[in-house]
C-alpha cells in the first residue's frame, strides 16, 4: 500500500516582489500566502518553504516516536515536536533541529533518549532530508 499527497503553488511576479499560493490540493486545508519575504525576513502572515518543511518534520517525527514507543511497549500521554529550519540566502537550508518534549509514564531517561535518536534517524521525512545536517534536543516530562 502507498500513498501520495499533492500540493501546488501558484506563483506570480519576480523573486522579491512576487508573492504565490500553496494549496493542500489532497487536504482541501486552506490555501497559504507564501512569499520570499517570508522565506528571507519576517512571516508577516505568510509561510516559507522552510516552514512548511517543519511542519512535515515535526508531525512525521511525533508519529514515527509514537509508533517507535509502542513497539518497545510504551503509550505517551504527549508529544511535542517542533522543527527548526534554518534558510541562509545564497546557500539554502543549512541545518534542523528538532526538539522533542514527551510525557511517557514508566519509560527510563536512557531508553527514552535511544529510542528518540533512533526515532530521528529513521523518521521518513528525517530520511529524505539526509543531506541537511539534523540534530535532535529530547527532553523527557
Amino acid at each position: 500500500m502507498s500513498a501520495t499527497r499533492n500540493a501546488r503553488t501558484r506563483w506570480t511576479g519576480g523573486l522579491q516582489d512576487g508573492g504565490g499560493v500553496t494549496s493542500f490540493v489532497s487536504s482541501g486545508l486552506p490555501d497559504t500566502p507564501v512569499t520570499w519575504a517570508a522565506r528571507a525576513n519576517e512571516p508577516e502572515g505568510k509561510t516559507s518553504p522552510e516552514e512548511l518543511i517543519g511542519a512535515a518534520h515535526a508531525s512525521c517525527y511525533s508519529m514515527a516516536f509514537a509508533g517507535a514507543l509502542g513497539r518497545a511497549g510504551y503509550t505517551a500521554e504527549e508529544i511535542v515536536t517542533e522543527a527548526a529550519v534554518t534558510f541562509k540566502p545564497g546557500t539554502g537550508i543549512t541545518d534542523i533541529v528538532l526538539n522533542v518534549r514527551a510525557v511517557i509514564p514508566g519509560i527510563e531517561k536512557d531508553e527514552f533518549d535511544e529510542i528518540a535518536a533512533a526515532t530521528k534517524d529513521g523518521c521518513p521525512v528525517s530520511q529524505a532530508l539526509k543531506a541537511v545536517p539534523i540534530s535532535l534536543e529530547a527532553t523527557l516530562g
